[in-house]
């Protein structure tokens, strides 16, 4: 008896029910899919004019801005020379065709990326859920994903984009739902006992806390975007994944050498991650035990104790004649300690406007520097 026939009597149709599967999307979406259609056509059409119509010297200088304003010296010079390299080799047109696809497929993977990794960093079912999905998805061959949108979207470069961003979304989900699940608890903690509003705590706390988690995640679907636009062109994507092809084809060692150095430009990231920012607190508020300054050291202290990055301000005089008042012996040694302290003499409005989060804890404006009163 054949292997085979052990499993004859139960086989799965698997085969036919993603047959129906994808005719009973195509004749039942379809005016989904064609709104889809029209935006994600005209960005892919504008941009690939854009940048086909501009003088390559204002796409290098403009490059060299960049590379220079992210990164280092070093890197802009480098992007640079390479990027010239590419309109040496006699590339340029196709490059810029390939550009303008990866930044709308990327466009679209962060419009998508970003919402979810937050949304699985906040719970734990949604993870769950997600975790197989996106390991199917990063485990599936490339080609896999081409039968299904074409049949979707057509032959084109709009089912290229729409592929290459299911191929590279699942990095930058996984990487932003770990930098955000990393943050210290101290600094979540201190910044919602100083009165950090969950939306605060998001924005200024746990993002700039997993930026660099955040930016792997992006710098692993740029390439994977740039890997799959190249696979792409055996459904009529345009660029320099057509040379690839027609190398491949004709058995062209040149053709497709000249092609995979027009993409190998655009892959290189030379510029280091940034470290994460300092979560910048100001505290002001009249220097007296009973409001709670002390209590707000204390967590700073924990949480820089944990490996937060965190700085804490403390604006406003102590009163001599109150017996709730801090000494300012101990507010100077809070500041040897770290935790800075400035008496409500300095422009209060201009360092509240610099701090991520800014705390009045007292009622009716009455623990407020006068000098804070005055700039409001």
């Amino acid at each position: 008896m054949g292997s085979q026939d052990w499993f004859a009597a139960i086989q799965l149709p698997v085969q036919g029910w993603s047959d129906h599967l994808v005719m009973w999307l195509a004749q039942n979406w379809r005016p989904a899919f064609q709104a889809i259609r029209g935006p994600l056509v005209g960005a892919i059409e504008g941009l690939s004019g854009l940048l086909a119509a501009a003088p390559p010297p204002l796409v290098l200088v403009l490059l060299f801005l960049l590379a220079w304003q992210i990164g280092s010296l070093r890197s802009a010079v480098v992007s640079t020379l390479l990027m010239f390299a590419v309109g040496m080799i006699g590339v340029w047109t196709d490059a810029m065709r390939t550009l303008a696809l990866v930044l709308v497929a990327v466009g679209l993977c962060m419009v998508l990326g970003f919402p979810l990794g937050i949304l699985a960093a906040r719970s734990e079912r949604l993870e769950r859920g997600l975790k197989p999905l996106l390991d199917l998805m990063q485990t599936l061959p490339a080609f896999v994903y081409l039968v299904p949108i074409v049949l979707l979207f057509g032959i084109g470069d709009l089912s290229g984009v729409l592929v290459t961003a299911v191929f590279a979304v699942p990095p930058l989900i996984r990487l932003t739902s770990l930098g955000i699940r990393g943050v210290p608890p101290p600094m979540i903690e201190a910044a919602v006992a100083l009165g950090a509003t969950p939306w605060q705590v998001l924005r200024k706390v746990s993002l700039p806390m997993a930026l660099p988690a955040i930016l792997t995640g992006v710098n692993q679907t740029i390439m994977m975007a740039l890997a799959m636009v190249t696979y792409a062109s055996m459904i009529g994507v345009g660029g320099l994944g057509q040379l690839v092809l027609r190398g491949i084809g004709r058995l062209d060692m040149g053709l497709a050498m000249v092609g995979g150095a027009g993409i190998d430009p655009e892959v290189w990231v030379p510029q280091p991650l940034p470290p994460p920012l300092p979560l910048r607190i100001a505290l002001t508020a009249r220097m007296l035990w009973s409001k709670g300054v002390d209590t707000a050291v204390e967590a700073a202290r924990l949480a820089r104790a944990e490996g937060a990055n965190l700085e804490l301000a403390l604006y406003g005089a102590p009163d001599p004649s109150n017996r709730r008042a801090i000494p300012e012996a101990t507010l100077r040694d809070w500041s040897r300690d770290g935790v800075a302290w400035h008496s409500a003499t300095g422009d209060v409005a201009a360092a509240l406007s610099q701090a991520h989060v800014a705390c009045l804890p007292s009622r009716g404006g009455e623990g407020l520097p006068r000098t804070l009163l005055e700039a409001a």
